[in-house]
């Protein structure tokens, strides 16, 4: 379906009853008073476009109509949503999320739209939005995102009829998830703090989301005395996409041009091949591959270092006071005991097995861990503490509410969801 010159006669009816008569899409056949208005208004006369953009975020555009102003009106204080996303980029930068995961902004609704009220929640349940429709929320922050999975139809499971709910609501969804877990003072550092007094840092570090100088490769090469420097400096200055730099010494071998070629990948071929011609020149190329720059202070997981050991039952009281929580699980690693002590702690909110695995410490902290997984973490001596998925996560939200609070300047209101919890409970 291409946008902009989508027919009528291509977008279902089940789409377009989604939405409320004020909002995207309109058809209205009840009670109609003429035959004439029988058939409903063209839709290209408002809407610009509607998409599932890579089939896991919805955005919707529509140009001036005189239909009537939209529940969320420009007229109304609050602030532009591009402000709020872009306030929301700054604490937990995108790039920094795992390739896997689906950040940013997931659903957008059709402008004029004012943020006024912003709800954060860990999962967007039924419940969750239930609350936020009541407090008349326009921006929903969900950690997980809502929408993960592509999507084909939005049809029949609780996930479609929370996107449906909120589009039919005009509530914009945005999710940070993992670049919330990488950022430095994210997630994993708030979780971190449950052990006391330590030095902190990533078990890996995320990265830049720019090569160096915007440079992928590095072509070098050897230019003797012999060969016309000028001509092979022109025809590399000819290519689109390289940035070239030269330097003249003498040697063993006589005068030398050593010449660097600066390329992305696209551009790498056509220098290969225009070096490829002259034969002395080849013999000394080398082709560099240029690493993105590790981002300080930035990464999956956290390797803590306690300033003074304490034992594992006094980690594990600390624990559960900053989860706020009465119950966690405990597996004691091989020969250890309650009063064993605990100097080094490897932490990872959510689910942490693939991130922890192989990572030496006398104690993990995370959310869960695969029945396997700990069995192999107790079988060299490290002790697990599981205190289920989002309870590792959920508390951070204070901070974020804080955090966002100040980069709004307080002109929006920021709220934590009241009916966002675990599903499971210890009975």
């Amino acid at each position: 379906m291409k946008f902009g010159s989508i027919e009528q006669s291509s977008v279902p009816d089940a789409v377009l009853s989604l939405q409320e008569p004020s909002t995207r899409f309109h058809r209205n056949f009840e009670q109609q008073d003429t035959p004439s208005r029988m058939l409903p208004p063209p839709i290209s006369h408002w809407l610009s476009a509607f998409s599932l953009r890579n089939l896991n975020r919805v955005s919707c555009l529509v140009r001036p109509s005189p239909l009537p102003a939209p529940r969320n009106s420009h007229t109304r204080s609050g602030m532009e949503l591009k402000a709020v996303v872009s306030a929301l980029e700054k604490l937990a930068p995108p790039s920094l999320a795992e390739s896997w995961d689906n950040v940013g902004l997931l659903v957008e609704p059709s402008p004029p739209f004012a943020v006024r009220s912003v709800l954060l929640t860990n999962d967007l349940t039924e419940a969750v939005l239930e609350e936020a429709l009541a407090k008349k929320v326009d921006f929903i922050v969900s950690y997980h995102p809502p929408i993960f999975r592509a999507l084909k139809r939005l049809t029949g499971g609780w996930k479609e009829r929370v996107i449906v709910k909120a589009v039919e609501g005009r509530v914009a969804l945005y999710s940070p998830h993992t670049a919330c877990d990488c950022v430095s003072g994210g997630v994993n550092d708030w979780l971190a703090k449950a052990i006391g007094p330590a030095s902190v840092s990533p078990l890996s570090h995320s990265l830049s989301a720019q090569f160096p100088g915007a440079w992928a490769h590095r072509v070098e090469f050897s230019v003797g005395s012999e060969a016309d420097l000028g001509s092979i400096l022109a025809e590399l200055n000819s290519l689109q996409g390289v940035d070239v730099h030269y330097h003249t010494a003498r040697s063993g071998a006589g005068e030398q041009t050593r010449v660097s070629v600066n390329c992305m990948a696209p551009a790498l071929t056509r220098t290969m091949k225009l070096l490829a011609r002259e034969s002395a020149i080849y013999r000394t190329v080398q082709v560099l591959q240029l690493n993105k720059p590790p981002v300080p202070d930035a990464g999956p997981g956290r390797i803590c270092t306690l300033s003074d050991p304490v034992t594992i039952a006094t980690a594990v009281q600390r624990i559960k006071t900053h989860l706020r929580l009465s119950h966690v699980r405990l597996a004691l690693g091989a020969r250890c005991t309650l009063d064993s002590l605990v100097l080094s702690v490897a932490v990872c909110a959510g689910s942490g097995s693939s991130v922890l695995n192989g990572v030496p410490a006398d104690l993990f902290l995370t959310g869960e861990m695969s029945h396997h997984d700990v069995l192999d973490a107790v079988a060299v001596g490290t002790s697990v503490v599981l205190c289920d998925h989002s309870n590792s996560e959920r508390g951070f939200l204070s901070e974020l509410k804080e955090a966002l609070t100040g980069q709004l300047e307080g002109k929006v209101k920021v709220q934590l969801s009241e009916t966002d919890r675990d599903p499971l409970e210890i009975v």
